[in-house]
């Protein structure tokens, strides 16, 4: 008895500076963010102003600003595209991987895996280089086979598709390497008895591999969703700066918040609303009972 309750005091010690962290960093910062969002913030050159209350005015400024409107499009259709693409052509890469038996496998892996370790920085320049005019890697291969000169504004012209086409480069290769790990956990008995019943390659990964890896494309689904919303602000940031033309709804607030903080505080409460909403969905959605072997 004595010992049990050691026990548990220590563990309520070793609990202490995680759970006043997360206080301080995570649950005080979040309570601010929706405080400010019912402000008018003070004029920054005014030493005695103080921030006005005027409720829900934020909101509705911000509902009816075509901007930040197209803005959440913006985020939404990136969520979509990227999510989308990025989950097949890393599904469809691990189970090839894992499957089939490829020479230099192991190669395959850090090759995919590399341009998760690099900063959106470097990413970010890569593709600027790719899609700059006239001297740019793509510019450059469709003159060769043109046979005359091509200046394209890829990077302004086609900016969503342009942003896309990165994420999902940078990307595929981390969850990739995660689902290989997944798919290698499943006994190739269940795949020689589907053989043996008739079952081919695709059948066989319809209804053994993608029901066994299930919990794994779940928990991985909902918090790369959460991060394609940070992960656009940062290239987006990298890619154009401040263009309002190009811009997500967490841009629209990093942009705000040099003009009007509650302003700026209420877009980031609709970014936190979103991906809340967002995240409890999509485990709606996705909830199934789990298999065992």
């Amino acid at each position: 008895m004595h010992s049990n309750k050691r026990r548990r005091g220590f563990l309520c010690l070793c609990l202490i500076p995680a759970t006043v962290l997360f206080f301080v960093f995570m649950i005080l910062p979040t309570f601010t963010v929706f405080r400010l969002s019912l402000f008018k913030a003070a004029n920054k050159y005014d030493p005695n102003g103080v921030d006005k209350f005027i409720g829900l005015s934020n909101f509705k400024a911000l509902f009816t600003n075509a901007t930040f409107i197209q803005a959440l499009q913006n985020t939404i259709l990136i969520i979509v595209v990227v999510t989308i693409i990025t989950f097949f052509f890393a599904i469809v890469f691990a189970a090839i991987l894992t499957r089939e038996k490829l020479k230099g496998q192991n190669f395959f892996r850090v090759i995919f895996y590399i341009p998760n370790i690099l900063s959106m920085s470097v990413i970010a320049g890569i593709f600027s280089a790719i899609y700059e005019p006239e001297r740019g890697l793509l510019d450059s291969f469709l003159a060769f086979f043109k046979g005359e000169p091509v200046m394209h504004p890829w990077k302004f012209e086609l900016a969503i598709v342009s942003l896309i086409i990165a994420m999902v480069w940078q990307a595929i290769g981390y969850y990739m390497v995660m689902y290989m790990s997944s798919m290698s956990a499943v006994s190739l008995s269940l795949y020689e008895s589907a053989g043996l019943d008739g079952a081919g390659r695709i059948k066989q990964f319809f209804q053994i591999t993608l029901p066994l890896i299930w919990t794994n494309l779940r928990t991985t689904l909902t918090f790369f969703i959460i991060s394609t919303i940070n992960m656009a602000f940062l290239f987006i940031r990298a890619f154009w700066g401040t263009n309002p033309n190009q811009t997500t709804a967490l841009n629209y607030m990093y942009t705000q918040a040099t003009r009007d903080r509650g302003y700026s505080m209420a877009a980031g409460v609709v970014v936190f609303l979103f991906s809340f909403v967002l995240s409890a969905l999509v485990n709606k959605v996705t909830k199934r009972d789990v298999l065992e072997v």
